[in-house]
């Protein structure tokens, strides 16, 4: 008897009833099981007892500030947290996403981008779940993380080892945001948080030797006041 699969289940936080309306329709008509909470209390409680796939967070709950609830919910569960918010403050985004949070989305966006971000999240977690990977492509490259070296169609591409250590840390987590903050402490350790500049430098360097046009990039993307992206499906 072939086994039964269960449908991959999103947790959405949302006091918002025509929001959270809209977005378990659309996530309903996908296949997704919907499972609903409209304060951050129950939200912790559906965390605990249902297990969801993915976590669906707005920020402005009635009863306490979604910023709050992530690294509980992060203690709590490995699903993938995405942010999704009407506030725009740089600050806010930095917070959720150094707190535990996989990605951001601000209000209003549509529902196949959220679908596309739900997809990228679920993919992801899968392969962090299963054998890590040690070899990440994108385009025409392929990074060895054991080997530690990147190549592009069999052609060595030489990378300092800082270079690399940024590198490698974005494709720990191909497309999605890895702010700042984390970037600086990967590459530098913790006692360079706030240099800022020196991640910027750096990625300039790594942007003229992967980038065909540096100015425009297609794969080392700046999310601005965040941090960077590793685009691994264009």
């Amino acid at each position: 008897m072939a086994a039964v699969t269960s449908p991959t289940s999103v947790l959405i936080v949302e006091d918002d009833r025509k929001m959270l309306r809209v977005y378990s329709t659309s996530l309903e008509a996908e296949g997704y099981l919907v499972v609903e909470a409209s304060s951050g209390q129950r939200a912790i409680e559906e965390v605990r007892t249902r297990t969801p796939d993915v976590i669906l967070l707005d920020l402005g709950l009635p009863d306490m500030d979604g910023l709050a609830l992530v690294p509980t919910m992060r203690a709590n569960s490995a699903a993938p947290i995405i942010v999704v918010s009407a506030r725009e403050q740089d600050a806010d985004k930095v917070k959720a996403l150094d707190q535990g949070a996989n990605d951001y989305l601000t209000k209003p966006f549509s529902i196949p981008e959220l679908l596309a971000r739900i997809r990228v999240a679920l993919r992801n977690r899968a392969q962090v779940g299963s054998t890590p990977r040690t070899i990440i492509s994108f385009g025409d490259y392929r990074l060895d993380l054991s080997g530690r070296r990147l190549l592009r169609e069999d052609e060595h591409v030489l990378l300092s080892a800082t270079e690399f250590k940024l590198l490698s840390t974005l494709a720990r987590h191909p497309d999605e945001v890895v702010t700042t903050n984390a970037l600086l402490k990967e590459a530098w350790g913790a006692a360079h948080q706030g240099k800022k500049g020196y991640v910027r430098v750096y990625m300039h360097a790594l942007r003229q030797k992967i980038e065909a046009d540096p100015t425009r990039p297609r794969y080392l993307v700046n999310e601005a006041g965040l941090g960077y992206r590793l685009n691994t499906t264009e």
